[in-house]
């Protein structure tokens, strides 16, 4: 663990209202999973900072203990792990995603 990339993690984290940290790009997704939780914050049209943590390895390495979350991708709104692909889904199709995305709004 490097707490040096761990400080930079939250930077990002605090500095953008929504932070998508996945395997490629929103247009060019290099996994389904983050696929998936690209596709539901566009859906809402929300505007996300997306880090792609291919490009990234120090991101890559340390993001998992960060939040204590293993696995790509993460959402983060508001400063706060809202989880990961599944999760994503889950939240969109409940209207829930919207809701959450409207309070990084504010």
């Amino acid at each position: 663990m490097n707490e040096q990339v761990l400080e930079r993690i939250r930077q990002i984290v605090t500095q953008h209202p929504v932070v998508l940290f996945m395997k490629g790009t929103p247009q060019f997704p290099q996994c389904g999973f983050s696929n998936v939780a690209a596709q539901a914050l566009r859906a809402c049209g929300a505007e996300f900072f997306a880090v792609n943590v291919l490009m990234d390895p120090e991101i890559f390495d340390n993001l998992k203990y960060y939040a204590n979350w293993p696995t790509f991708p993460q959402l983060y709104i508001n400063g706060e792990l809202i989880g990961g692909a599944d999760i994503t889904k889950e939240l969109y199709e409940k209207g829930e995603l919207q809701q959450l995305l409207e309070t990084a709004k504010a």
